[in-house]
This record gives structure tokens, C-alpha cells and sequence, in this order.
């Protein structure tokens, strides 16, 4: 099977099991780490649909791959995202999912507080991400998701 649909497939498992955390889940059992996990899994089914779409376009040669994941990201944003259809608020949440992901490993401590997961980075500023914020992503997930399917 082409490396394309795996990443595809593999979005489309993980976006399925973290909309049912998030919507069935998380409700129920409150849990900070439950949060991070949907947090972090949202993050891993768009990096795994950007890979779709870049493998895709490598595939028909219309665009270049490089060792470097940062490159990737930006060869998608510049030249791919566009052409699925994917618009730059996407764009945007995506991107501010990755730099919370980023704080969230270098972070030394995370607590829960008031229904928000709190970041506390080293140099002790703090980052409050709500549950309708998480929601926000998985629904960006999603709608990237279905755009690539389409384009498919």
C-alpha cells in the first residue's frame, strides 16, 4: 500500500479514538492526563495527515522532501495547503498546536486547574489550555482530514 493512505489511515484511527475521548471520556472521568493525551494524539493525527499530503505530492513530484521536519511543514503550508482546500485559520490552530506540544516537552510540570491544563515552562511563565480549546484542535483535525480525503 502507498505511504500516503498509511498515514492517511492512521490519522483517521486516532482522530476516531480521540473524539470519543474527548466527547465520552473525559466527561466522565476528568483527568488531566486524559486531556494531555487528546492533546498530544491531535497533534500526531495532523502530523500524520501533512505527511499524507506531502508524500502525495512528492509521489507526483511536484514538490521536494527534506530531512528536516521543519522544512516539511513549511513546503506544506507554502505549497500544499492550498491546494486542499485548507485555510489559513487551519493553518494557524495547527501551527499553535505544535508550539503548545513544544511547551508541553520542554515543560517541567503540567497541572490541572479549573478544567484547563496549565503548562509551567522554565523560566515559570504558565500556558492555560482550556477543554474548548482541545476541542478546537480535534475539530481542525477533522476538517483537515476530510479535505484530504476528498482530494484523494
Amino acid at each position: 500500500m502507498e505511504k500516503f493512505l498509511e498515514y492517511l489511515q492512521k490519522s483517521e484511527k486516532i482522530i476516531k479514538t480521540i473524539d470519543h475521548m474527548t466527547y465520552v471520556t473525559f466527561p466522565l472521568i476528568k483527568d488531566k492526563k486524559i486531556l494531555l493525551k487528546i492533546l498530544l494524539e491531535t497533534k500526531t493525527a495532523i502530523t500524520n495527515c501533512i505527511n499524507s499530503v506531502l508524500q502525495y505530492e512528492y509521489l507526483y513530484k511536484r514538490i521536494d522532501l527534506y530531512k528536516n521536519p521543519k522544512t516539511n511543514l513549511r513546503t506544506f503550508v507554502e505549497k500544499c495547503a492550498s491546494r486542499y482546500r485548507i485555510t489559513q485559520k487551519e493553518i494557524s490552530l495547527i501551527l499553535e498546536l505544535f508550539e503548545i506540544e513544544e511547551k508541553h516537552k520542554q515543560s517541567s510540570m503540567e497541572f490541572f486547574k479549573d478544567g484547563k491544563i496549565v503548562i509551567l515552562s522554565e523560566n515559570m511563565k504558565t500556558d492555560a489550555i482550556k477543554i474548548e480549546k482541545i476541542k478546537e484542535f480535534l475539530d481542525t483535525a477533522k476538517s483537515v482530514l476530510m479535505k484530504i480525503k476528498k482530494k484523494f
